[in-house]
């Protein structure tokens, strides 16, 4: 009879685990092949149902992709962001390497529904920063953000180039960022934006935007991001 709990933890989960770490330690890269369910049930030792479950999960997860009589293969990299983190870290969680290309930064005090979302006057000098977010070289978002000028000045492009928002506002300026108020919903790439993030004019993407807290409960960020939809994937739990 098939072992469905092995070492305390239920069969298919190892199954899971043998393949994460193939993919984690890059002996699987994004399009290749995974074993087929018969193959896995054969190799663990479990029943076909068992190995079904593993991939099905894996699927769920944005991990795999199952093409009906193809087969398995490893899915392009994609993020889940349930978690408030800046790219580095959402990238750093997936083993993928990051990076940022600074397209604009500047000074502007004519945004006046930014100023708003952060609890500021009008007329407020903001800095806006606009990159484009890589992973394993790869374009995986373009990001805009904003942030009162005169209470976090000192930022260089050079600085912004380097390292990552949020570590600089927690090491430099002592800001703890909390939690973020979002609003979802989808937007066609422009001419632009399509380019940047190599996609075909009009391709789908996911529009975020947010305002991000400090412990203190203080607006301090806004960010607006538009996300290569294929490459990332927001869960949400409802209650009723």
């Amino acid at each position: 009879m098939p072992n469905h709990h092995q070492n305390g933890m239920p069969a298919y989960r190892k199954i899971q685990a043998s393949i994460l770490k193939r993919i984690e330690n890059g002996h699987l890269k994004p399009g290749d092949a995974v074993e087929s369910e018969r193959e896995l049930a054969k190799i663990h030792r479990v029943s076909l149902m068992t190995a079904r479950h593993a991939l099905t999960v894996l699927e769920r997860e944005g991990m795999v992709q199952r093409r009906r009589g193809a087969g398995t293969f490893v899915a392009p990299p994609k993020i889940h962001f349930n978690k408030l983190m800046g790219f580095t870290e959402l990238m750093a969680g997936r083993n993928l390497s990051a990076c940022s290309r600074v397209l604009s930064f500047s000074i502007v005090d004519n945004e006046h529904p930014v100023a708003a979302r952060l609890g500021l006057a009008d007329n407020t000098a903001l800095s806006k920063l606009t990159r484009l977010r890589l992973g394993a070289e790869q374009p995986f978002a373009l990001e805009t953000c904003y942030w009162s000028a005169q209470e976090f000045s000192g930022f260089t492009r050079a600085s912004l180039a380097r390292g990552s928002l949020f570590s600089i506002l927690e090491r430099d300026y002592g800001i703890q960022l909390a939690y973020a108020d979002e609003e979802a919903d989808a937007a066609a790439a422009e001419a632009t934006t399509a380019n940047l993030l190599q996609v075909p004019r009009g391709h789908p993407l996911l529009r975020i935007r947010q305002v991000i807290y400090s412990t203190q409960g203080k607006a301090t960020l806004y960010v607006l991001g538009l996300y290569r939809s294929d490459r990332y994937n927001l869960l949400v739990r409802r209650f009723r």
